[in-house]
Formats: structure tokens, sequence, C-alpha cells
């Protein structure tokens, strides 16, 4: 397995693994932020709305201090120089149906030229019945240099890029995506019953909402 470097890195997988269980991904709504407790702010949630389009559904404030900029909105594929978009972009439509997580290393480039070595962490999320189309990341910082506080980053530059198998192995097929065990999801802990043509539903509530912001998140 490759190795993580930064313990929030490894604290976050932690987390997301232990939620998964034996399935693909963990649903979305099964994420909460207190659980993420000093992280928070270093995480993201991003959407797939097509293959090439993964913009920003929040930004922890302090991944929005080192650029000095809000996320967003933004095209997260567009925040990476030479080749790191069109890669990222191919191994995160992977892992939106065969599982896995990616690992990045990554150099924070300034617009003066200076750099910063980063990890990076992005874990697939289950809320379509399709494939998991929301992401959950972390940026991390390798060092700390003080012109960190007024020279911001400005864009990303690909050293390395890994995918993580946590079952050894991707999953294969269609339907890799089970969302029928939502209802028996031990995090879930705010269900309602709704009837419509003589069909019960179980819809769930709760967990990183992104209608409104989260202590510590800025969106």
């Amino acid at each position: 397995m490759v190795r993580m470097k930064h313990k929030t890195t490894q604290a976050i997988y932690s987390y997301w693994n232990g939620l998964r269980g034996c399935r693909m991904a963990p649903h979305r709504f099964e994420i909460e932020p207190a659980s993420i407790g000093d992280a928070l702010p270093d995480t993201f949630i991003l959407e797939r709305k097509d293959d090439g389009t993964f913009p920003f559904r929040l930004a922890g404030t302090r991944l929005c201090d080192l650029f000095k900029r809000e996320f967003r909105g933004h095209n997260f594929l567009n925040g990476w120089s030479g080749d790191g978009g069109p890669t990222l972009r191919q191994r995160l439509n992977t892992v939106s149906v065969q599982g896995g997580v990616i690992v990045v290393v990554a150099d924070g480039e300034t617009a003066s030229g200076r750099s910063v070595l980063t990890e990076l962490l992005i874990l697939p999320l289950v809320h379509g019945p399709v494939c998991a189309d929301r992401f959950l990341g972390v940026l991390s910082l390798l060092e700390a240099p003080a012109w960190l506080d007024y020279d911001p980053l400005e864009t990303l530059h690909l050293r390395s890029e890994h995918i993580i198998w946590p079952d050894g192995q991707p999953l294969l097929g269609a339907g890799a995506v089970d969302d029928r065990q939502s209802p028996f999801l031990p995090r879930v802990r705010h269900a309602r019953i709704v009837r419509s043509n003589r069909r019960q539903f179980r819809v769930f509530q709760g967990g990183l909402s992104e209608a409104g912001d989260t202590q510590g998140s800025k969106t």
C-alpha cells in the first residue's frame, strides 16, 4: 500500500474507511464534521457533474487561506498545471465507479515562483445510484515555510499520484455502488418515513450539509 505521509491524511483515510465497512464507499450523509475535528479546515467536497467537471461544493477555511480565494463552484481540475488536470480527471472517473482512493503529492506554487510540498487525499462518497459522484478531499502541507503568510498559492503541480484499493483490488462491473444498504448505515441518526402510492421510503437527514456553512469551512 502507498504510504501516506501526513498524520491528517492518515486520520481522514482511517475515518472514511471505518465508515465504508465492506462497501465501495460511505454515503455522503455519513460524513460528520465533528468527527473530522481539527482537519475540517483542510478538507473539501467535490461533485462529479460529468467526466470532466468536478466543482467544489465546500472548501475549508485553511485551504481558502492558502490560496487567498474562494473555491465554491470552481472546477477542481482547473487548479493544476501541466498534465495534472487530465491525469486526475482520469483517476477521479476511475474511483467513482471502481472504488479506491487517490493519494497525490504535489507542489503548491505561487505567482512569484515559490513552491511548497503538499499531500492530497481524495475519497469517493456515494450520492447517486450509479456511481460515487461526491468526493471528500483533504490537502495537507508537508512543510510550512514562513512566506506562506504573505505569498498565496496559485496552482498545484503534480509530482506523483496513486490509487489505493482498500480491499486489495478495484470493484469491477456495473452496479458497484449499491445504495440499497443505506437504511442500515450505522452513522445515519435521523430518518423519516414517506409513503407514496402504497410504497414506503425511508428519508435520511444529517451529515455534511451542502445547503449551508459548516463550522470551520467556507462555502
